[in-house]
């Protein structure tokens, strides 16, 4: 769901956790995510103005070799993406993009992840198809499907308080913005709330002929994390991402900065090769046993045709600190000023959280511009997790004064196992 948000270097560092297991474990889970809205001339609950689906987890870890010169561990999960025929009766529209069209919606079901990775001394290696959280590739977790990536990554950790991370991605099976679409029926024809992965988890080449990334990752200063990656995507463009995040007692403050440019000699005949860039500014406070809040900023440049967004699908997610909640994709236009606040804390049990995000574009740009205010609760019943959000939203496209505001409410269950 949107609110659920991975650390950068998370999913790459599994040096200190995909090893902690004895043997083989399953595990997994089951999700129900239902939206509705009151978008146009309809009204909340209208089947044409619903989306629900249903997605079950499986996966499997399991130890090859562990000695005292090396471990190696094989991993695998699979999915299976349904609306259990709600398209026909309570909802118009599905979840996710993984699901096909005919006569009638069809199932769809994909090996999410296969790997292999062995572990030496305080070196990792990875190879195979792979979950990956970087800050301009990485998998997604909002939605009730995740894209993953077929990569090699290796990390070092032999430096004090320093990772090192490599890796070249040679596929995924999002929905890319750049490079072969496969995105299918459902997310073309725009059904799919949630659309992140292509027609059947299909995967693709990632770009045009993959792509490498490295990342130094270091928090020498305990307080303070800082981190550096580069990116190079064949025959398309060249990013780079700088960051420090500061937690003092307390007191939380961060800075970003992004650049991508397009190759001259592109692959997609893009004759927009200036350089692009963001930076973003986050000042917070969290009380210890208490809520936190904090403040973000960001401002994107006039130039260039990339913008600091996920590379590895078309929702336009980012890691940036002003990032809406439902609404990707607006904080990261071209000439847009955005600011954000979160506050988050719980009462009674119950996970609270509120998100507000206004993205000012200017109208020589296009105008495209968001105001949008999200409203989470949740709480857990042992095994299952249960959330609702609200999320008003008003949303300007193009010309002054084409302005749409709309009510969404969601529904989010997930029972774990």
């Amino acid at each position: 769901m949107k609110f659920t948000k991975m650390s950068l270097v998370a999913a790459l560092l599994i040096g200190s956790s995909a090893f902690a297991i004895d043997n083989t474990k399953v595990n997994g889970s089951a999700d129900l995510f239902y939206s509705t809205s009151d978008k146009g001339t309809k009204s909340f609950f209208d089947k044409d103005n619903s989306a629900a689906g249903i997605a079950v987890n499986l996966n499997v870890t399991t130890d090859l070799v562990k000695n005292d010169a090396v471990a190696i561990t094989a991993g695998a999960g699979y999915t299976v993406l349904s609306t259990l025929g709600l398209e026909n009766s309570l909802v118009s529209n599905v979840w996710g993009s993984a699901l096909s069209t005919g006569a009638k919606v069809k199932n769809a079901s994909w090996i999410r992840e296969a790997w292999v990775a062995a572990t030496a001394d305080k070196t990792t290696l990875k190879l195979g198809r792979m979950e990956l959280d970087t800050p301009l590739a990485f998998t997604e977790t909002w939605s009730l499907e995740k894209n993953t990536f077929e990569a090699a990554a290796i990390i070092n950790q032999d430096i004090p308080d320093t990772t090192l991370v490599g890796a070249y991605v040679g596929a995924g099976n999002g929905t890319e913005a750049l490079g072969e679409n496969a995105s299918g029926k459902v997310s073309g024809a725009e059904l799919a709330t949630g659309a992140v992965v292509n027609e059947n988890g299909h995967f693709t080449t990632y770009g045009t002929d993959g792509a490498c990334a490295f990342g130094l990752i270091n928090n020498s200063f305990k307080p303070l994390t800082v981190q550096a990656w580069y990116y190079d995507l064949k025959r398309l463009a060249t990013a780079y991402w700088l960051q420090a995040d500061l937690n003092m007692e307390g007191i939380l403050a961060g800075v970003q900065y992004s650049a991508q440019e397009m190759k001259a000699d592109n692959s997609l005949h893009i004759s927009n090769t200036d350089a692009a860039s963001v930076y973003s500014l986050m000042l917070g406070y969290a009380m210890q046993d208490g809520p936190s809040i904090k403040f973000g900023y960001s401002a994107v440049d006039k130039k260039g045709y990339l913008t600091a967004a996920n590379t590895a699908t078309q929702s336009h997610a980012s890691k940036l600190y002003t990032e809406a909640w439902w609404n990707y994709g607006k904080v990261t236009q071209h000439d847009t000023n955005s600011f954000n606040v979160v506050v988050e804390g719980q009462a009674g049990g119950v996970d609270l959280g509120l998100y507000c995000t206004n993205a000012d574009q200017t109208a020589a740009a296009g105008d495209n511009d968001l105001s949008e205010v999200t409203v989470t609760a949740g709480r857990s019943f042992g095994a299952l997790d249960t959330t609702i959000a609200y999320t008003y939203a008003n949303t300007k496209t193009k010309t002054v004064g084409d302005e749409e505001a709309s009510n969404i409410l969601q529904a989010y269950l997930s029972f774990n196992f």
